[in-house]
């Protein structure tokens, strides 16, 4: 189910400063990742109507055993987590948007595609830490392995997506990275959709190789040939670049300030090496940035496979 279908649910990982009940005196307050996350997350659930579910994991594996955790205090700390993630709901309640909480013991990988799973979302909205040091190389190894699994497009927004030179300009545009995969049509169909609902101009990029740049390739009248269209309503300009994809898309980032970043993402690659350009855009990116995996959704990709590195 993609964007064009009708984005009824979306699924927000919440960082709460911290495990619920670690730190007291925090929990009151959203981590600063999850802030810009939300904050896109209202925009497209008034966009579209949608409903938002504030998911929030509680992570095993942050203790040294997880057997030596009181069952008394992993429940104080669950009803702690709910407590706040309630608050948050019945913000969003109050600007007219439906809103559910969800608190789940487990890996943010695995707790996020459950619960998108559970409620059918159309998609899943995580924080990223931006250029933040080392951070945004954990967060976008955990982005990329959830792109992977996930039954549903994910997008990340960077916790500094509105700040300095790289602050997409009011009314910025929606860009469309191509590539030729089994994920381009949904990619490309996800992408229309954006630009429309929020009135925004389309910009589809493509990267040639050099070979394809020798033999003077113009990919934008292949895109049309290969039945990729767009409505007449949507102000849509092609680019072409050549070189290497990551890089181009970082170029075309800083001449046209998007809102958004939109690339359609393979389940599983074998292309050597331990992430793939997915990694980068993730990680690196202060534009939000929405991957979108092929129509068919959610797989039993196997965790190895997903972890295998693949370009856009």
């Amino acid at each position: 189910m993609g964007f064009e279908n009708g984005l009824k649910t979306i699924v927000v990982a919440t960082d709460l400063q911290g495990q619920a009940g670690a730190h007291a005196d925090r929990s009151s307050s959203v981590g600063w990742e999850s802030e810009a996350a939300l904050e896109y997350a209202r925009k497209l659930a008034v966009g579209y109507g949608a409903r938002i579910v504030l998911a929030h994991g509680l992570d095993p594996m942050e203790y040294a055993a997880v057997d030596a955790v009181p069952g008394s205090v992993l429940s104080r700390m669950t009803e702690e987590a709910r407590k706040v993630l309630d608050q948050l709901a019945g913000g969003l309640l109050r600007e007219g948007i439906h809103s559910h909480s969800e608190v789940r013991q487990g890996t943010i990988v695995e707790m996020l595609v459950d619960v998108a799973r559970h409620y059918k979302a159309g998609l899943i909205l995580i924080g990223t830490k931006g250029m933040e040091g080392a951070g945004p190389v954990v967060v976008g190894a955990i982005a990329e392995r959830l792109v992977r699994l996930a039954p549903c497009p994910v997008m990340a927004v960077a916790a500094d997506w509105n700040a300095g030179a790289c602050r997409p300009s009011p009314g910025g545009p929606v860009l469309l990275a191509i590539e030729q995969n089994e994920a381009t049509a949904e990619a490309a169909a996800t992408a229309a959709s954006l630009a429309k609902t929020f009135g925004r101009p389309l910009l589809v990029l493509h990267v040639r190789s050099a070979a394809e740049k020798a033999a003077g390739l113009d990919p934008c009248n292949l895109m049309k040939a290969e039945g990729i269209h767009f409505e007449e309503s949507i102000e849509t300009r092609c680019l072409v670049k050549d070189g290497d994809p990551a890089d181009a898309v970082a170029e075309a980032i800083q001449e046209n300030h998007p809102c958004i970043l939109v690339a359609g993402v393979k389940r599983s690659s074998g292309t050597p090496g331990p992430h793939g350009t997915a990694f980068a855009l993730l990680s690196a990116s202060r534009v939000p940035v929405l991957c979108v995996p092929p129509e068919t959704g959610g797989t039993e990709t196997d965790p190895e496979i997903a972890l295998t590195a693949e370009a856009l």
